[in-house]
């Protein structure tokens, strides 16, 4: 039997590869502390939980649901925009509901990349916009973040040659693995720049409501112009402690929106109407859980960047997501420093090489831990670095 060589080209999904040296590590009887993969540990919030519930004993829920969504969840969608960022979205035209963003980002190349054409991708990024990219049959155009420039992307060094073939620039605020967070006339930036090359701007946003010390996360749809060129993921997953549920959206430029439905009408049959009325629970109900959550995350950012500072890892602290990325001791390679973790600590950390060269030096810790956890992390960490 033979794969087709799409697949050859594809990778091993990197948290994949992490549950599954979890996995062999517990099998041996370690107690493992896992930092590698950004699952959170707190709860969906309990009215959501009902919502769902409730759902789910109603008939009406249990046959096909709509390929375009509840239009009850897009007007919950619509509404959230306007409160949240005083954006105005057609429910209809410029909001789709998707299972889980990951999906959606995937997807998207097949619906924007032509065979041979290019993709402009963060490095280090999710690699999901690579990999997206390459059964396309695109060519992915890793533009380099690196510290000194606050891990933000310099447009202005991408080729000439590489612009004239690319159709699709992907941006990710507040970041996954680095962190980095930006102010809205990045994005006004960001968008002059896709107008004026003819590029579709991918804003993946899933962890903008995890922010700290005042800071707000902005959107690119708040920028004029961004309606004719710009799509944003948002989800559900970090933001309501929803990841298995796999209910996010993609909304903004009307065109563009319209091509993901085709081709979602080809690719899948909806979502699980029972999941899309806790969906709505999630965005209207009440906010306080959000609140403690955040309030939760950001202990554990200032524990654990306390205790690598005690070690000699300095590690500003971030304005948002739920990760820290951590530059690794002298003397390690990425992967030899969550080795060295692994087996001498019993704690898993994402190498940085995972997400693409450029994150090659760093690691990547979750703040998803319990807070027992987190600490005995620290004191393990603390017993083998220093």
């Amino acid at each position: 039997m033979r794969t087709a060589a799409r697949i050859d080209r594809l990778p091993p999904y990197l948290f994949a590869e992490i549950d599954r040296k979890v996995a062999e590590a517990r099998g041996r009887g370690a107690d493992i502390i896992s930092f590698g993969v950004g699952d959170p540990d707190l709860p969906t919030p309990d009215h959501v939980v009902e919502a769902l519930r409730e759902a789910a004993l109603d008939p009406a829920t249990h046959r096909y649901p709509s390929y375009v969504g509840m239009p009850e969840l897009r007007s919950a969608i619509a509404s959230f925009y306007e409160r949240r960022f005083k954006v105005s979205l057609d429910p209809d035209n410029a909001i789709q509901p998707l299972v889980g963003i990951k999906e959606g980002i995937f997807h998207l190349p097949v619906a924007f990349v032509d065979q041979g054409q290019v993709a402009l991708i963060p490095d280090p990024a999710y690699p999901v916009y690579e990999t997206g990219t390459l059964l396309a049959g695109g060519v992915p155009h890793l533009v380099p973040l690196w510290a000194e420039n606050d891990f933000l992307p310099d447009l202005g060094s991408i080729p000439k040659d590489v612009l004239e073939r690319a159709s699709v620039l992907w941006l990710n605020f507040p970041g996954n693995p680095s962190a980095a967070t930006v102010e809205r006339p990045f994005f006004e930036d960001a968008v002059e720049f896709c107008m004026r090359h003819d590029l579709l701007l991918a804003h993946d946003a899933a962890y903008a409501e995890i922010t700290y010390d005042g800071y707000v996360a902005p959107s690119v749809l708040e920028v004029e112009g961004a309606e004719e060129c710009a799509v944003e993921f948002y989800s559900l997953s970090k933001t309501y402690n929803m990841t298995g549920w796999r209910i996010g959206w993609v909304a903004g430029a009307p065109v563009a929106i319209e091509a993901i439905k085709r081709l979602k009408t080809n690719i899948d049959s909806g979502i699980f109407d029972a999941v899309q009325r806790a969906a709505i629970a999630a965005l209207e109900g009440p906010q306080d859980q959000l609140r403690d959550t955040v309030e939760r995350y950001r202990a554990r950012r200032d524990l654990l960047c306390e205790g690598l500072a005690s070690m000699g890892i300095e590690v500003s602290p971030p304005r948002g997501s739920i990760y820290l990325w951590v530059p690794v001791p002298e003397g390690h390679t990425s992967e030899s420093f969550a080795t060295f973790l692994l087996e001498e600590a019993a704690i898993v950390v994402a190498p940085g090489n995972g997400y693409g060269p450029s994150g090659e030096g760093f690691v990547r810790f979750s703040l998803t831990v319990s807070d027992e956890r987190l600490a005995e992390g620290v004191e393990r960490l603390r017993r083998v670095v220093a």
